[in-house]
Order: structure tokens, then sequence, then C-alpha cells
């Protein structure tokens, strides 16, 4: 059964993922260039993700990246799309768009698989989805969710979900010169809500950046 929500302007919504998301663009491109922060930390390397943490609140920031050899503009197209999900990230559930807000920019639901047992319900998001094309051919998605109040206006909460919040997360896609190949970076920063440990929640967001190599797999499929 659903839980009451109450209306939210059409004004509002618009004013606050215009704004959240382009500072979500920055903070994605930011994260992408190692060398302007010293505070990221080099957890480990696997499946030819270098895997990095910074803190950052009580939820750690996580920050995957990866040299794959196929073009960029596939690896955006396959990244963007919730029709193909299912097939690079293992715990997608399902999704929906729920609509338009600017010709690049989304609200989107997003359900994940929570694991086995009661205390592991799925996990729903509402989010914005913005693509953005930078002016050196840097590709840039980034998805974060909006605050409750905004979200429950959106999309009314299921008694049968948790209902999550991606603080920030998105993907950098750099093109490698005079090539088709290029560098992926991955940003995740989820609070997944309901009662988990926090060392537990920052062990998953560390496993969610590994979605890097499970796209870069599907998209190799398509060569």
């Amino acid at each position: 059964m659903a839980l009451s929500h109450r209306i939210v302007s059409e004004e509002s919504v618009q004013r606050y993922v215009t704004h959240a998301s382009e500072r979500c663009v920055q903070d994605l491109l930011a994260a992408s260039r190692p060398e302007l922060y010293d505070d990221w930390k080099l957890y480990r390397i696997k499946r030819g993700v270098e895997i990095s943490r910074r803190s950052q609140g009580s939820v750690m920031l996580v920050r995957g990246r990866s040299f794959v050899d196929v073009p960029p503009s596939q690896i955006r197209s396959l990244a963007s799309a919730i029709e193909t999900a299912k097939q690079w990230d293992p715990s997608f559930v399902e999704g929906q768009y729920l609509r338009s807000v600017q010709e690049n920019l989304d609200l989107l639901r997003l359900v994940f698989s929570g694991g086995a047992g009661p205390l592991f319900r799925n996990r729903e998001f509402i989010v914005y989805e913005r693509r953005e094309t930078m002016d050196d051919g840097t590709q840039v998605i980034a998805v974060a969710s909006l605050p409750r109040e905004l979200a429950a206006g959106i999309y009314p909460e299921e008694s049968k979900l948790v209902r999550g919040l991606l603080m920030q997360s998105g993907w950098v896609i750099e093109q490698v010169e005079q090539s088709d190949a290029c560098i992926v970076t991955y940003v995740a920063q989820v609070d997944p809500a309901g009662w988990l440990p926090k060392w537990l929640v920052n062990i998953l967001s560390v496993k969610l950046v590994l979605v890097i190599d499970d796209l870069y797999r599907l998209a190799q499929s398509f060569k």
C-alpha cells in the first residue's frame, strides 16, 4: 500500500533539480581528476578497476576508475539506459522514467535488490539524471536523489520498499586521444536507509563501483 504524500509544485522540482544536477556534474568532474585532491585513498584494484575512498560524512564516498577499449559513446548509451541496466548491474531490479525536466535532465525511479532476509528489503530511489557533454568531449552522467519531501510528492513511498538516498553518483567518460578507448570513472555515495550498520553500507558501496567492469564486458559483447 502506498504511503500518504503531498503534492509539490512543478516549479520547485524544476528549480531544485536544475541547480543540484549542475553542481553534481562539477563534483563528478572534480572527482575524476585525482590530481585535484590528495584525500582519496587507494583501497584496492580488482577486475581492472582502481577503487579509492574518501571520507565525507558518515557514508564513504567511493570512486572506481578504469581504462576500457570501447568508444565513449557506447559506454554512455549503456550507462544511461534503464532498459539495459539489468545486463550490467546484478543488483538492479526495475526502473522507470517519471518525467522529463529538460532535454538532458530526467526524473527516474530506480529499485535495487537489498539481498536476502527480512533486514535486506529492496531499496528504492527517486533521482534525477543529467547528461552533459563538456567542451573537451568528456561525457558526464550525474545521478542523485531528490530530497525526501520532493521525492514523496513525485512518487509516493511503498511500504514494501525502503527509500534510500543516492547522495552523489554518476559517470565521467573521458576519450583517450587517437583511439576508440576511454577512461571511465564511477563515483557513488549511497545511504540505503533502513537498519543497516555503516560499515556494511561502506562495503556495499565499494562493491557498487565494480559495475564498471560489468558494463565494459557488456559493451565488448556488442563489438
